[in-house]
């Protein structure tokens, strides 16, 4: 509703799912921790006009896997450089490692890294998860890259760092102001089963129809409107209806879904004609314009 996804709103989500409670959310922490699980959350935006199934066996750079290091100043040698900031990450590994186990009854910490990417438009999302692993930087090699920024004659310069056999990138560090390191990471194939891909907004269901998921609030008012929320009333209602643009509103957040049906053509003027900025708000905007007929006779 006008501001990006954030961690704690995939915190959030993952909890209810798992059916674990949620910790309350920090970014110097991590975000999922239970029992002997603890696991940091990943976040990457991707453009509405690719399928993110597309990204399958691809290799993508995460802006930020910690801002937590410092560049050892008077050095020069890259492969120095790479061991210094490497130790500085694996040292923020195991102070996180400790803090699960603090509190896992014993048991030894499951750290993972969970990487979400996330469509723009909030439709489609993919997450997997991995083993978070210190890195051995026995089997990685590093050179220096730099460039000019563009307006300044000053050059950046960046720390790259690659696998020293398959020569894959796997991060590259930033040295001037904020310096960060930014892994690299390859999406699983389709078939992969720890791979996760699900549609939230308008999955085709069936030949021309498509289907929602919209909260219980809003079916109840839809269907006291139209008296029913199969799919041809529902559609019917949308197609006749004189739809307008209507500024977002914050909507409350509610785990419970309903599912509603809608033709292809109908999902298609809803979503264009209400501009909402999910399923829920188009309907909820629709909701708004039928009670508004209804009123006025």
């Amino acid at each position: 509703m006008g501001r990006k996804l954030e961690e704690d709103d995939w915190a959030t989500v993952y909890c209810v799912a798992k059916g674990i409670p949620k910790q309350g959310w920090s970014n110097l922490n991590l975000d999922i921790m239970h029992g002997r699980l603890g696991i940091e959350h990943k976040m990457i935006k991707r453009s509405a006009d690719r399928p993110l199934m597309s990204y399958c066996g691809e290799g993508i750079m995460h802006p930020s896997a910690t801002r937590s290091i410092r560049i050892p100043t008077g050095e020069n040698n890259p492969n120095k450089v790479m061991k210094a900031v490497l130790t500085q990450y694996a040292d923020l590994i195991e102070q996180r490692r400790a803090k699960v186990e603090s509190q896992s009854s014993g048991k030894p910490a499951d750290m993972r890294t969970g990487w979400l990417l996330w469509q723009e438009t909030l439709r489609e999302f993919l997450y997997f998860e991995e083993r978070m692993e210190i890195p051995d930087t026995k089997g990685l090699y590093a050179v220096w890259n730099e460039r000019e920024t563009r307006g300044s004659r000053k050059a950046s310069r960046n720390l790259w760092i690659y696998d020293s056999e398959s020569k894959e990138k796997k991060y590259s560090v930033t040295t001037d102001a904020g310096a960060k390191i930014q892994p690299y990471f390859k999406v699983p194939l389709p078939d992969d089963k720890h791979l996760y891909h699900f549609v939230v907004q308008g999955e085709p269901y069936d030949q021309g129809v498509v289907r929602m998921w919209i909260t219980p609030a809003t079916a109840a008012q839809l269907q006291h409107i139209l008296g029913s929320l199969d799919w041809e009333t529902v559609s019917d209602a949308v197609l006749a209806a004189r739809l307008q643009k209507v500024a977002a509103d914050e909507l409350t957040a509610n785990p419970d879904i309903v599912e509603v049906c809608i033709s292809e053509k109908a999902y298609e003027r809803l979503r264009r004609d209400t501009e909402g900025v999910s399923d829920e708000h188009c309907v909820q905007l629709l909701v708004r314009q039928l009670g508004a007929k209804r009123k006025n006779g």
